[in-house]
């Protein structure tokens, strides 16, 4: 946020994701440092890639719009002093761009990874998300059984949509490729020490891509401050896919489509199973 949605030096599909945040999230905290885990899932290992559906290779996938200043073959920083490198790296990606108007950039590995393990549950985790909230107001039209989302109210997306837009796919996940034992660490302190984080972020992408595309205008209803879907089975949906439903059906489907984009590029940059 793909998905939804740019993320970090070169995980722009997930910023997909994230551009989609709501609007009035409290200013995230830094990330406390992992202390005792708790294993949330085991994959046995019996070989290299057992377990694993979708390997990455080791070294970046080779393409031509790489700029050779993005220093692809340099070695990588501990995770904990990476933010300085992923800045950089986001600077070369997205030149021009106000990044520290859209990201928290501090701990922003350990930031992204959280967000994207957390979009397919029902709750985000507020204070410790890599994204700024959305400027502006969420706004309702209507009254009773007619209160629905305000068509104005997508409009406030658009910036963050057009920022995932400007990106290469292809040279992200080159980039993300490179970054992936950073990624990958982040994702095992977080609690799952036999997890692999890019099928997690695969499986991420595929539950955004099967939010519902409802024909006509959200009813909602409003019984304390916070607005819900009418629709119980709509708001029984995660928390990714209700953002999704969330920004308006012209927006979701841009988000959509750059998931499918980046989905295919990931897929592209596995490696094939051993046998």
């Amino acid at each position: 946020m793909k998905v939804l949605l740019w993320i970090l030096s070169g995980l722009v599909l997930i910023a997909a994701t994230f551009l989609v945040w709501q609007a009035l999230a409290p200013t995230p905290a830094p990330p406390p440092q992992p202390k005792a885990q708790v294993q949330r899932q085991s994959v046995p290992p019996t070989g290299p890639n057992a377990g694993i559906a979708h390997p990455l290779a080791e070294t970046a996938p080779q393409t031509e719009q790489a700029p050779a200043d993005l220093g692809l073959d340099r070695p990588l920083p501990p995770l904990d002093e990476s933010d300085g490198r992923l800045q950089e790296l986001l600077g070369r990606l997205l030149p021009g761009q106000p990044l520290d108007h859209f990201f928290l950039l501090d701990h922003f590995v350990r930031r992204l990874v959280l967000l994207i393990d957390s979009l397919p549950l029902n709750q985000l985790p507020i204070n410790r998300l890599p994204v700024k909230p959305v400027p502006g107001k969420f706004l309702a039209t209507g009254s009773g059984d007619q209160l629905t989302i305000d068509p104005a109210n997508f409009r406030r997306y658009a910036p963050w949509i057009s920022l995932t837009e400007a990106a290469d796919p292809k040279l992200v996940v080159a980039v993300y490729v490179h970054l992936y034992p950073l990624f990958q660490q982040a994702y095992r302190d977080l609690g799952y020490p036999k997890g692999y984080f890019n099928d997690r972020l695969i499986d991420v992408i595929d539950h955004l891509l099967g939010t519902p595309e409802p024909s006509g205008p959200l009813h909602l209803v409003q019984p304390r401050i916070v607005y819900l879907y009418a629709d119980v089975e709509l708001e029984a949906r995660s928390a990714g896919q209700k953002i999704l439903l969330r920004i308006g059906p012209e927006n979701a489907a841009r988000v959509k489509a750059l998931l499918r984009d980046y989905r295919r590029e990931l897929v592209a940059a596995t490696v094939p199973a051993a046998h």
